[in-house]
């Protein structure tokens, strides 16, 4: 282990172990979280997203930050598309469920916010994922792969989100055998779909932060892939 590895570790500590020791801090954070929904996603997936993505080039490089890596622009960049998740599953959350009841599943939306476990509320959970995972995440996980490889020709420094993305040149660069055949065809089903399931089975204020610590998973699955090729 080297001494960034510890580093690392500790700075993830330092994250969460005050969250566990304190109660009142812990409160804190839950009421903060219900009132100002947008603002934590930001914040979540800003710092949770971006730490995934660095553990992924660890693994991948041997380093936590590679050439033209970009920690801060990356950190807004997640921030702003982790407001967009938050939003996303607000909308499929509310509308997933009634479109089951349109094609003949009754009570599905009552099912789906009921506490405690159930099939029902499994299937809804499920065709929630599903809907969100076919529908948004291509568009998301193509947008956030421009951003990354746009931050990267502008060496990864700050002024990268003032400058205009060349979409169409930066949309043709994309390693489409990579993005389509293992991120869209690997990852979504056999990850995502999965994993936003238990997802939509947890309370409505932990959904957001546990899709946040998700990016970490995927980051190490991302970067195991790339060190394989």
């Amino acid at each position: 282990m080297k001494r960034t590895d510890l580093f690392f570790a500790l700075a993830i500590v330092a994250i969460f172990l005050p969250f566990a020791l304190s109660d009142a801090l812990y409160d804190a954070y839950k009421l903060f979280n219900a009132e100002h929904g947008m603002v934590m996603s930001f914040l979540k997936f800003g710092v949770l997203s971006t730490l995934g993505e660095m553990l992924g080039c660890r693994i991948s490089t041997g380093k936590y930050i590679g050439p033209a890596f970009g920690v801060l622009p990356r950190a807004i960049v997640w921030g702003f598309l982790g407001m967009g998740i938050n939003m996303a599953m607000i909308i499929f959350s509310k509308g997933t469920p009634l479109f089951l009841e349109y094609m003949g599943m009754t009570n599905a939306a009552q099912c789906f916010v009921a506490d405690g476990f159930t099939m029902d509320k499994l299937w809804v959970a499920l065709s929630v994922s599903i809907a969100m995972n076919t529908i948004f995440a291509p568009v998301f996980m193509t947008f956030h792969k421009i951003t990354d490889a746009h931050i990267a020709a502008h060496g990864g420094k700050l002024k990268a989100l003032l400058i205009p993305i060349p979409m169409a040149e930066r949309f043709a660069a994309i390693n489409w055998q990579m993005q389509w055949g293992f991120v869209f065809k690997k990852t979504i089903p056999f990850f995502w779909y999965p994993a936003h399931t238990i997802t939509f089975l947890l309370p409505s204020e932990q959904r957001v932060l546990f899709a946040a610590l998700l990016g970490i998973v995927l980051g190490v699955l991302l970067s195991v892939s790339v060190k394989k090729k």
